[in-house]
């Protein structure tokens, strides 16, 4: 983000280091999530706004309002909420969404009989605004309509409200759901009657089968039922140090059953780790 500075000191809306460090701490602390020097513009930039909105003079008066006046309590969820990246796409890796539709789903429900005496539980750890969950209930959807009787749900969980509460309206820009196949944009996407708002909403019936839920991925135990069939944790992981990523990933399988599915983002690795994982396709992973 590029702003001209408020008149008078051109500095007074630039983070000092220990500000930057108390702030990262923060947010480390609470989420995994790594904060290096090289991004302390990204944060001066992302609290700037709302270090004006409330009325501070710069910063530093605003650091000292969150650390030293128990304002923590107050500001922590914003600052959470702003400094999290939340960057997605319907279908984004379309091989994994190959690999749904192809290998998981038919082995799942047709070989091991999921999704008929009970639903196939699926989940999208790091959701954002929900284009990775729906992307996951069209693909399902798909293939409950080929096989009769077939039932799932999924579960998306963010730590970040702000995306959930978007999330729930299910509305999206149009230019945003462009990547969602052209048959599937028939079958699950409805047009704003609105012309001028260029906006789409998912179906109803689609919108059913997915509950939103905020979850840290950094607590200690998961508010996630440990019933878990397909699991998409994908693009957050390379925020984390091993350790953590490690301890993320320990946790997800805590909550997938055996003979269930996790996929990771393909930049992403669970090499090294001691899991209950063997590698199925490049950056899936089948549960032990």
């Amino acid at each position: 983000m590029n702003e001209t500075p408020p008149e008078g000191n051109p500095d007074r809306f630039l983070l000092s280091r220990p500000d930057f460090d108390k702030l990262a701490g923060f947010v480390n602390g609470h989420t995994g999530i790594r904060l290096p020097p090289v991004k302390k513009a990204m944060v001066e930039g992302r609290l700037r706004r709302r270090v004006r909105t409330l009325g501070f003079a710069d910063f530093r008066a605003y650091c000292t309002y969150v650390f030293d006046e128990n304002g923590l309590s107050q500001e922590g969820g914003f600052i959470i909420d702003a400094i999290t990246t939340n960057k997605t796409d319907f279908f984004r890796e379309p091989d994994h969404f190959r690999f749904l539709t192809e290998i998981a789903l038919p082995q799942l429900a047709l070989e091991a009989r999921i999704g008929f005496s009970e639903p196939l539980q699926m989940w999208s750890a790091a959701a954002s605004v929900g284009a990775e969950a729906f992307s996951m209930a069209m693909v399902a959807n798909d293939f409950a309509q080929a096989h009769k009787g077939f039932r799932f749900s999924v579960l998306a969980t963010d730590i970040c409200m702000e995306v959930l509460q978007k999330a729930a309206t299910a509305i999206y820009p149009d230019d945003m759901v462009e990547a969602v196949p052209a048959a599937m944009r028939q079958r699950y996407l409805m047009r704003s009657r609105d012309r001028s708002l260029a906006e789409t909403r998912i179906v109803p019936e689609l919108r059913q089968r997915v509950r939103f839920a905020r979850q840290n991925l950094n607590d200690a135990v998961y508010a996630v039922p440990r019933t878990q069939h397909v699991v998409f944790c994908r693009n957050v992981l390379i925020y984390f140090d091993k350790a953590m990523q490690e301890a993320v990933l320990s946790r997800i399988c805590e909550c997938l059953l055996p003979g269930g599915y996790l996929f990771v983002g393909h930049s992403e690795t669970v090499a090294g780790f001691s899991l209950p994982l063997r590698q199925a396709a490049p950056t899936i992973f089948l549960r032990l």
